[in-house]
């Protein structure tokens, strides 16, 4: 029986912006169905990453894989299937200012997917209601929300289209400890129960330890250690010893300091 090829395979990818090397032979496989988080710190190129999976960039070199067929390349009407495949959380939510709630839910079903606008609804209220925000909310603006709730109504629109792939931008940046706590454990029911593939980037070890079933470390520009989460105290490396346990001495810093 032939072994079915990882869900997404980003393959020695390399990502330059004039002289600063970005991206340098990075190497990760994801599952189908498992998540991975992509911790690391600022500049390490966690968004570049996502950017050249989303087709936002187009990496220097290297190959990036979609059940097994590569997406470098490919034509526009191509590149629109395979994004069929996605749904993203963004870092802020990103969601449309001039847009209530319900329309920011539906958008992508009426738009992407051509559904009425009654059944629309019906899908965008009960995504709603299983990230915790019942109807008065649906008739809001984004600007009437907090920034956990704006967060809700982002998760609701990228669940909505049940895609097979799910992305997460550092999502709990700007919450307080209990709410990025309140929006993990969604992040873990909504993908559940979709059987959803995830790829979230983060900072947040607390994040990643509640959402990960493997944990990945990017340090300029390279994988540096990948393992399941329970595994990641015990890495035997000490940029990732000093990264999770946030210390200002140790290899990393050595490291900035020749820069």
């Amino acid at each position: 029986m032939t072994e079915a090829p990882p869900k997404i395979r980003l393959k020695n990818l390399h990502k330059r912006f004039g002289d600063k090397v970005v991206l340098n032979g990075l190497n990760l496989d994801v599952q189908e169905g498992e998540s991975v988080v992509i911790m690391g710190g600022s500049g390490s190129g966690k968004s570049v990453s996502l950017k050249c999976l989303l087709g936002l960039l187009t990496p220097d070199g290297g190959d990036i894989q979609i059940d097994g067929k590569s997406i470098i390349g490919i034509s526009e009407d191509d590149r629109d299937e395979i994004n069929k495949k996605f749904g993203m959380l963004f870092q802020h939510a990103a969601l449309f200012d001039s847009m209530t709630v319900l329309n920011n839910v539906t958008f992508g079903l009426t738009r992407g997917k051509g559904m009425s606008a009654e059944e629309a609804e019906t899908i965008a209220y009960s995504k709603l209601e299983q990230v915790g925000l019942d109807e008065s909310f649906a008739h809001r603006m984004p600007a009437e929300l907090s920034g956990g709730q704006r967060k809700r109504v982002g998760l609701a629109r990228a669940v909505a289209l049940e895609p097979e792939i799910i992305l997460f931008d550092e999502p709990t940046t700007g919450l307080d400890p209990v709410m990025g706590d309140i929006i993990n454990e969604l992040i873990v029911e909504c993908t559940r129960d979709l059987g959803a593939t995830t790829l979230t980037i983060t900072h947040d070890m607390a994040s990643s330890r509640i959402i990960a079933d493997r944990i990945a470390m990017l340090h300029q520009g390279k994988i540096i250690w990948v393992g399941p989460r329970d595994k990641v105290d015990t890495s035997g490396d000490p940029r990732v010893d000093q990264f999770i346990n946030g210390r200002t001495e140790g290899p990393i810093k050595m490291e900035l300091r020749r820069l």
